[in-house]
């Protein structure tokens, strides 16, 4: 095998795991949510085990990905390509690790009846896992226009986190019992927000990836 051809086919083996690596930590965030709604413990504990899997996966993906730079001394677009990797599957991680936070807040809220802001809670999931699924997809496409739809999504997001925050302080000032709760879902709002927040930065990345400069989507 010709050494571009070489360099192509391992390229394409990192690009895949990259994707394995977001699948499995969306799903992870998708069924930490599920567990939430429905109280169910076996489910979050799931989340929990699988974590490991997620976390081994990306420090093979970072172990290859730095082989793969130090054997073929890439460079330009190539370069690129191969840090923005290492990067997203960084974030992925993270977004695993949000999902494994949530489904600990679950098991300690128990079956309590949920406080009323779990709407925009399940909004905020919805739009966060959408935008994480259109982020990898329009890195593996290098759609650059199908980035930029993320960032007005996370205003989006960010404005509904505003909104839940300010519903669960109300919550604690008329309900002082509920503290516990009203503590355990402004958490999980967080979460989603900075699982949202990692979108955006895949949607930059793409964007130093396609044009060789750094771009802030938030602002």
């Amino acid at each position: 095998m010709a050494v571009r051809e070489k360099f192509e086919y391992e390229l394409h083996s990192a690009q895949e795991q990259l994707i394995t690596l977001s699948t499995m930590a969306i799903d992870a965030l998708d069924k930490s949510m599920k567990a939430l709604i429905a109280h169910d413990i076996d489910k979050a504990l799931q989340v929990i085990d699988n974590d490991a899997n997620i976390n081994r996966l990306e420090e093979e993906l970072n172990d290859q990905v730095i082989l793969l730079i130090a054997k073929q001394s890439p460079v330009a677009t190539d370069l690129r390509r191969l840090i923005v990797t290492i990067k997203v599957a960084s974030d992925m991680e993270r977004v695993g690790d949000y999902a494994v936070n949530i489904a600990k807040e679950t098991i300690r809220i128990g079956q309590q009846d949920l406080l009323e802001p779990i709407n925009k809670i399940q909004r905020m999931h919805e739009l966060a896992t959408s935008m994480l699924r259109q982020g990898i997809d329009a890195l593996i496409e290098e759609d650059v226009e199908k980035a930029k739809e993320i960032a007005d999504l996370d205003d989006e997001v960010d404005d509904l986190y505003g909104e839940a925050i300010r519903l669960l302080f109300q919550h604690s000032a008329k309900e002082p019992e509920q503290l516990s709760q009203v503590t355990q879902l402004a958490f999980v709002c967080r979460y989603m927000e900075r699982s949202a927040d990692y979108a955006t930065n895949i949607a930059e990345q793409l964007f130093y990836l396609v044009r060789g400069r750094h771009y802030d989507l938030n602002k």
